[in-house]
């Protein structure tokens, strides 16, 4: 298995040079096809307005922003790409960019986003949770502040459940390559339903099998405080790359998250690549 389709959502932001960079080395790694998707915002004017000029003037400034964020995006994409050998591709569609990349991203191996920030754009903040927990496809959600190329040593987030066992499945291109994968145990309860007599074992015997470098660390929340624990034990062991199954669901346009994926995704430092 290998990521052969890398799509990176390229907004107007600040941040999106940073998730280039990662997005544009890993698609290199892995020789994969680099997707580069702009999304132009449609035109909404309030029912208040009538037509006329008021809303032809509206119209005309959102198209000059419209036309100035598309600029900036395929800008910051030529210049990740440029020079580098690797297939890339630009694309720039028309519509929301929730329902757009969620299309899009199911044609992908690899969807790279980026974290939310202070920075005010058009892109939703809670992107990368509704991505990874509607689309089916693994998500790698890139800091606001950047970092450095992802996979060197992972923090591999384990609790016996579907969801990080699917997680841990969709990232085994990066665990097969890491040169150190620490698997985090949090509050392990035994039972016959998930983690065997030593938790976490299972899970490094079957990683193993695969080639992957790989240790058990079992841990205690206090409090329950497990996203301040993933967080705590990636810097302790100087991770790169934090790998865990995103919990929650959406109802209607609310999305609940669990408290650690919500905590890691609002505090990370390093990329976060998760799945559901």
């Amino acid at each position: 298995m290998s990521y052969k389709t890398v799509l990176v959502h390229c907004d107007a932001s600040k941040s999106v040079s940073h998730r280039l960079v990662v997005a544009a080395e890993l698609a290199q790694r892995f020789g994969a096809r680099l997707v580069g998707l702009h999304v132009r915002r449609p035109f909404e004017t309030s029912a208040f307005f009538d037509s006329g000029s008021a809303t032809a003037d509206f119209f005309r400034i959102y198209g000059e922003g419209v036309k100035a964020d598309e600029t900036k995006a395929s800008a910051a994409f030529a210049k990740a790409t440029k020079g580098k050998e690797l297939a890339a591709e630009w694309r720039a569609v028309d519509g929301y960019v929730k329902g757009e990349l969620a299309m899009q991203a199911r044609y992908a191996d690899l969807v790279v986003l980026g974290q939310a920030g202070k920075e005010l754009t058009a892109t939703p903040s809670d992107l990368p949770e509704t991505i990874a927990l509607t689309t089916g496809r693994p998500v790698l959600v890139v800091p606001f502040i950047g970092a450095r190329t992802p996979g060197k040593i992972v923090l591999l987030c384990w609790n016996a459940s579907r969801e990080a066992t699917r997680t841990a499945a969709d990232a085994l291109p990066f665990l097969k390559r890491a040169q150190k994968v620490i698997i985090l145990v949090v509050n392990p309860t035994v039972s016959a339903e998930g983690h065997g007599a030593e938790p976490g074992a299972d899970a490094a015997a079957w990683l193993a099998r695969h080639g992957v470098k790989v240790r058990v660390q079992r841990d205690l929340a206090p409090d329950a405080d497990v996203g301040g624990v993933i967080l705590s034990r990636a810097a302790d062991h100087d991770a790169d790359l934090i790998v865990m199954g995103i919990y929650g669901h959406s109802r209607m346009r609310e999305m609940v998250l669990g408290g650690a994926s919500r905590t890691v995704l609002a505090s990370m430092t390093v990329p976060v690549f998760m799945s559901h």
